[in-house]
């Protein structure tokens, strides 16, 4: 549940803002989710176009964008403090390139649906893209931004935010 009382972590604190990015992920997945069971009984009525097209703008925009953030931004800042976690680096790394191609294949038919054109998305797709995300987040939240945050100093998680912000044009 979103606190109103704290406002999202800015750009000084970009662990906080890697955070905050896979809550909304996860909000996403969710709607994704429920998508898929309106459709079979609402088909593409105003509703399910309008949740298609939320998720096709923020899995094309802001999920490229935290993807950037770790490959180009933090990855290797971690790895040059932490040369030993190299692998869990390779690992997020694959991971991405893995969800991406999920991304592809479900996007079109995404598309459709937001548009009107399709009544359905395929059950077992949608459960993968969501699971594989799941994971995904579970392991950058147990294990990648923990080593972040002990491993890299004020200074470089400066840096981090700086690039971060500029990514996004800010």
């Amino acid at each position: 549940m979103i606190d109103p009382f704290h406002s999202a972590p800015g750009f000084d604190d970009p662990i906080g803002v890697l955070r905050a990015c896979h809550r909304r992920m996860e909000r996403q997945l969710a709607t994704l989710s429920r998508l898929c069971r309106h459709l079979p009984e609402n088909h593409a009525d105003a509703d399910a176009r309008t949740a298609a097209a939320a998720i096709m703008r923020y899995f094309d925009t802001a999920a490229v964008n935290h993807h950037a953030d770790e490959e180009a931004t933090l990855l290797p800042r971690l790895l040059s403090a932490r040369p030993d976690l190299a692998a869990l680096c390779s690992q997020i790394e694959s991971d991405h390139v893995a969800l991406g191609e999920r991304w592809l294949r479900l996007r079109p038919r995404l598309a459709a649906v937001g548009v009107g054109r399709s009544g359905h998305l395929p059950i077992r797709e949608v459960e993968a893209f969501c699971a594989g995300y799941t994971a995904h987040i579970a392991k950058e939240e147990t294990s990648l931004l923990p080593h972040a945050q002990e491993a890299l100093d004020k200074t470089v998680l400066a840096e981090i935010g700086m690039e971060m912000a500029a990514r996004r044009n800010l």
